[in-house]
């Protein structure tokens, strides 16, 4: 569970994203930090008995930076409004396959999978569906999947209009091999970051997804 005090902090500080604001309440930062960490180690603490890929995971290789890269961004504002949370077993540093945590005053959600691979890696995994597309029929067709997760999130953002390809368009995993990320996701009430039992209800719905995140991760690793 987080402190109401770490939740405030998020919403003044979406209100007031600026470096005079921020230094000047420095303090309260800090709190928010620890806060955060704690967070971040119960969940480890929860997860890894239940995925042991996650074993060698410290609180620092799931946190971010509070500061944005604004490099590139219409939005310059200086400082994430939000916080995130990003448990994976494969390399720190790289974009694979594991579970998310996001909390924010504005909406907060949980989600696993494989946003946006690379296209490499993205050739990889639909070799792995025209193989055993079966496989992840299974995954995201188990009730608890379904339940909590609906499916796989598609949008026209993540998925083809067109075949991809290399594949043709009666291919039975089809509606699998258009997608250009691979991840499930459900939204949840911020307020429930003050609950005692956050972190078992949280860890309950993030090891649904671990088949998931074995499929993509096996898919990565065999085709190498």
């Amino acid at each position: 569970m987080l402190a109401k005090e770490s939740l405030q902090f998020l919403k003044d500080l979406k209100a007031n994203n600026n470096r005079d604001w921020f230094l000047a309440n420095k303090k309260r930062y800090d709190a928010y930090k620890a806060d955060y960490h704690k967070l971040v180690s119960d969940l480890l603490d929860a997860l890894k008995p239940l995925d042991p890929a996650l074993e060698h995971l410290e609180v620092k290789n799931c946190t971010f930076r509070i500061n944005r890269d604004i490099r590139f961004s219409k939005d310059k504002s200086p400082y994430k409004d939000h916080m995130g949370m990003w448990f994976s077993g494969l390399a720190k540093g790289a974009n694979r396959p594991g579970y998310y945590v996001h909390i924010a005053p504005q909406g907060s959600f949980v989600a696993g999978g494989f946003y946006q691979p690379e296209n490499e890696e993205l050739k990889k995994i639909r070799k792995e569906i025209a193989f055993f597309h079966e496989d992840l029929d299974a995954i995201v067709d188990d009730k608890e999947f379904k339940t909590i997760f609906g499916g796989l999130d598609v949008n026209e953002n993540n998925s083809l209009k067109t075949v991809p390809k290399g594949y043709e368009k009666d291919h039975p995993g089809i509606h699998f091999l258009k997608l250009k990320s691979f991840t499930a996701s459900a939204d949840f009430a911020t307020k429930e970051v003050l609950d005692k039992d956050f972190v078992a209800k949280t860890v309950k719905k993030l090891i649904v997804l671990r088949p998931m995140t074995e499929f993509l991760t096996r898919a990565l690793t065999q085709n190498d």
